[in-house]
């Protein structure tokens, strides 16, 4: 990865954090996001103590003007991107709304990464043989896209939130990968398995809290969670892979309903609508 910039969203924690040091650790240049300065500025110089070299931006990506404002920094500051990982996201059990009105697991875990792939589409272009990997979760396969309630205001459940933005992510995924199949762009989806994280910690369910605590010694390390988004980051042999679902650094099937073409198209256009692209 020596001379590549990767940009990796939410990168101050968890699964990010541990792709932003393997990708450092590998020669890249990496390109950290995080809500928080404090947290973020600590996660780069935890990167920089490592040998790694590491530029941060702060935003709040459950926000469309801080998606806007970031992808205006990152233009200004950076003539290309190699690779964007778009790992940012979330679990809420219960119902919250963001600054613009929508629902926020919808919001940060789907239309976040769909806004910011598009913003920084041109820099990708310059990239060598860049790619956009995208963290979604075999929880996609549990999911619906429900065109009549996409926010969940007439009946919400965080398990449903949840499974349908991953289940956004894959079909993101794949129709991108259908969009840009005349450049040199790959795109891709990950599954990172079942880590030990703080992950859905601010607003846990019922089940997450009497189960988890039981899972954990079984869980992955987030080294171990992160190890297919680097694999998809940085093998040379995948220049040409894209539109795929990646599990344990292999491919795997996703769902039946992500490779529905239809659905991926009317996201695609309701996704552009909400974010006024």
């Amino acid at each position: 990865m020596d001379g590549r910039t990767v940009l990796i969203t939410g990168g101050t924690s968890g699964i990010g954090k541990a792709t932003a040091l393997g990708l450092a650790s590998l020669g890249a240049r990496v390109l950290i996001t995080g809500r928080d300065t404090r947290r973020t500025e600590d996660t780069a110089r935890e990167i920089q103590a490592s040998g790694g070299t590491v530029e941060v931006f702060v935003a709040d990506l459950s926000v469309q003007s801080e998606v806007r404002r970031l992808a205006g920094e990152v233009l200004r500051r950076e003539p290309r991107i190699d690779v964007l990982i778009n790992n940012v996201g979330g679990y809420w059990n219960s119902s919250h709304v963001t600054a613009d009105g929508l629902e926020h697991t919808f919001a940060l875990n789907h239309l976040a990464p769909f806004l910011l792939t598009h913003l920084l589409l041109e820099r990708l272009e310059q990239g060598i043989a860049a790619r956009v990997v995208t963290v979604a979760s075999n929880a996609h396969s549990l999911g619906r896209i429900d065109f009549d309630d996409l926010q969940g205001t007439q009946s919400y459940s965080g398990s449903r939130a949840y499974n349908q933005s991953k289940l956004a992510n894959v079909l993101f995924t794949y129709e991108l990968a259908r969009r840009l199949q005349a450049t040199a762009i790959t795109a891709n989806a990950v599954h990172p398995g079942l880590v030990s994280t703080a992950f859905g910690a601010d607003d846990p369910g019922r089940v997450q809290r009497l189960f988890v605590p039981f899972l954990r010694p079984f869980m992955k390390s987030p080294a171990g969670g992160a190890a297919t988004s680097i694999h998809l980051a940085s093998a040379p042999g995948l220049d040409r892979t894209t539109g795929q679902y990646f599990a344990n650094s292999k491919p795997a099937r996703s769902s039946q309903r992500s490779h529905d073409e239809a659905v991926a198209a009317r996201l695609w256009a309701v996704s552009a609508e909400l974010v006024s692209l």
